[in-house]
Parts: structure tokens; sequence; C-alpha cells
């Protein structure tokens, strides 16, 4: 799968550190990988979209928008209504310098937390950010150099809203740099245990190739990839089971099998029992 790159593979100019496109589509795209070279807000406003980064994946629908961290993630864009025939977001870009800029100018005081936050933050739309929306929208139709002058504006305009509304997580989490590439890789891991990704979607999220991540993840873990996340659903799918009122034909597709035979005789050479005596016992 190809990789895209945001905003450079976008037809815009974005040298600037502020800029922002109308993103509209009629083809949905399931877990396209994408490298985020700035800061994005994604303005939802037709379809549903669902992110997944290191260590959050989100999903949205149009009465929400995201906050992402520039960084590499996976996406998937979906028209969710019949009367839609397309799916649309404003994306607006920002760079650290920007934001930093920004804090300095206005006394910005945040919590410096050692405990590393969400790289994608939701927020809700309300009054305000609804016509802030419109008002881009309206940007995104004049020339370069009036929308560089207006967006300088606009953003600290909503960075103001949303740590007056929001408090200020999201500053932190922007600026809170991966300073220990170890655990950037088992952070991918972990919170990606029990979510359908393949192999190569992990790896990218792990900045590193298919072979590096098959290598590191022996070497921290003692076992091959396809066995560990078989042993991790597994054991999840016990953990379900203890509910007497699950059955195996509710939770198999849960957990990444393609039928439900493929489940039982997996859960049995793990456990020793099929997914039923389990429950019994």
């Amino acid at each position: 799968m190809d990789i895209i790159t945001l905003p450079e593979d976008l037809s815009i100019q974005n040298e600037n550190a502020l800029c922002i496109y109308d993103y509209q589509t009629s083809k949905e795209c399931l877990k396209q990988m994408v490298t985020l070279q700035k800061n994005t807000f994604s303005f939802l406003i037709q379809g549903n979209k669902e992110v997944f980064s290191n260590k959050t994946n989100t999903n949205i629908n149009h009465n929400s928008f995201l906050l992402m961290k520039k960084g590499r993630c996976l996406m998937t864009e979906k028209i969710t209504l019949t009367e839609q025939k397309n799916y649309r977001s404003i994306l607006f870009f920002f760079d650290n310098e920007t934001l930093i800029n920004f804090i300095h100018k206005n006394n910005i005081n945040y919590v410096k937390s050692p405990v590393k936050k969400p790289s994608i933050f939701t927020f809700d739309y309300d009054d305000f950010l609804e016509v802030f929306v419109q008002s881009l929208i309206s940007i995104s139709k004049l020339n370069y150099k009036v929308q560089s002058k207006l967006l300088e504006a606009k953003f600290e305009e909503l960075i103001v809203y949303l740590i007056n509304t929001q408090g200020t997580d999201f500053i932190e989490s922007l600026l809170f740099e991966i300073q220990n590439e170890n655990q950037h890789f088992i952070e991918v891991i972990e919170h990606n245990k029990l979510n359908k990704l393949s192999l190569q979607e992990l790896s990218f999220l792990a900045n590193m190739s298919l072979s590096t991540f098959k290598r590191e993840f022996t070497k921290h873990f003692n076992t091959s990839p396809s066995k560990w996340f078989l042993d991790q659903r597994l054991e999840h799918a016990a953990l379900l089971l203890q509910d007497k009122s699950v059955r195996p034909t509710d939770i198999f597709e849960e957990i990444g099998y393609e039928s439900l035979s493929n489940f039982v005789q997996a859960f049995k050479i793990k456990f020793g029992i099929t997914p039923k005596q389990y429950q019994l016992n």
C-alpha cells in the first residue's frame, strides 16, 4: 500500500507554517498509511473517520473533529449516509513552531507531565466551532497570500477557545517528543494487540521496516509476532467467555478469526478444551 504524506501530497502551497485544505472524495479508504508532516485538525463535515496511531484508535462522525499530532497513522474514511455522495473534511495544518510562538506570546501555562499523552484528541462541535469551520471553508477559497494572513488569526482564535473550553492537555501532547524509541515500539504493540492490524500496518506505526519490526519483536517478546498476537487474542477470548451469556459465535470475528471452526480449533490447541467446555468448567 502506498503511503500518503500530508500536506505534501495535496495540491496546495504547504511551505507556510499554516495551511488548510477542503478535502472531498467519493472514494472510501481503509487503513490508509498516512504520514502527517504537521499537526492537523480534521474538521469532519460528512462521513465517518477512524484513525489508528501508536497508542490511540479513535472513531468519529460529523458531530466531532480531531486534532492529530504529526507522525504516522492509519486512516479509514467512510461515507455513512445514503444521501451523501462525498466524504468531506476541512484539514487545518500547523507546525510546532507556530504553537510554541503562540504559547510564548500569550504566556500560556501548561502542566509538563512525564506521562505521555495521547497523540489524537477528539472534540465535539458546538455553535462557536461550527461557525469557525464555516469561516475556514470561506478562507480556503481565497488566494494563498490572503489565506496565510487570515490563518494566523484563525489559529490563535481556535487555540484560545479550546484552551478555555477543554484545558491544556492537548498542548502538552503536541509538544511531548518521543525520547525512547523502545517505549514507542512497545506502546504500538500493547495498544494494538486486539486490533485487526497487519504486521505491515504495525511496523508502519512503529516507524520501522517490516523486517526490522519482526526482528525487534522477537528480541523483545522471545516469540514470533504471529504466535504472540494469537495468544493475546485467545486469552482475551477466554476472558470474554467467563461471562456465561457470551457464545463463541458472538466473539470469533471480534478477535480476528474468519470462521467459528478455526477459532474453536485454535482455542482447543491453547487451552486443551473447546470454548464451550471452558465455559462449563
